[in-house]
């Protein structure tokens, strides 16, 4: 599988707001909103489409990458560059994890060298945590909401 990185644009967006993820993930579906909509053509976002031109996924960094209530916690104080990521349903539960996010922490290394990556993850992604740390991620700290319980991961990127 190859993957390749494409601009945000309106229809990608609308179709990524549209997934359906199926229970316990189901906390991941959006709604298609105004303010959704604005949030991922801000700049922040990118599509990842495989080689037969499928949308499989997406990838934001920076604040967009942070779970609002976390700030209140101090957990996004430091220097670290934060990475969302969704992958299309279609995709998930595939053995596509890996691929995935190695390649979106391929481009965010080039691009923030020597910067630490910082993920938020659901506590209850038991499945994905796993995979962060197959990646290198170690846990950071933990934060609550009134809908779920957080935590933060950090990689630490190659320094020369």
């Amino acid at each position: 599988m190859k993957l390749f990185i494409e601009n945000m644009n309106e229809e990608i967006a609308k179709d990524i707001l549209r997934w359906e993820y199926d229970e316990p993930y189901d906390f991941y579906n959006s709604e298609l909103t105004d303010e959704d909509m604005k949030e991922r053509l801000d700049g922040s976002y990118f599509a990842l489409v495989n080689d037969n031109k499928e949308l499989f996924g997406f990838f934001c960094t920076g604040e967009n990458a942070q779970v609002p209530v976390g700030k209140k916690y101090g957990v996004y104080s430091d220097d670290s560059i934060d990475m969302g990521l969704g992958m299309n349903p279609n995709f998930g539960g595939k053995g596509n994890g890996f691929e995935f996010c190695s390649f979106i922490l391929r481009y965010i290394e080039k691009n923030y060298e020597d910067t630490p990556i910082r993920l938020t993850v659901a506590k209850f992604n038991q499945r994905a945590i796993h995979l962060y740390e197959k990646l290198g991620f170690v846990k950071k700290d933990e934060f609550s909401t009134d809908f779920a319980e957080f935590m933060t991961m950090v990689k630490k990127t190659n320094y020369k």
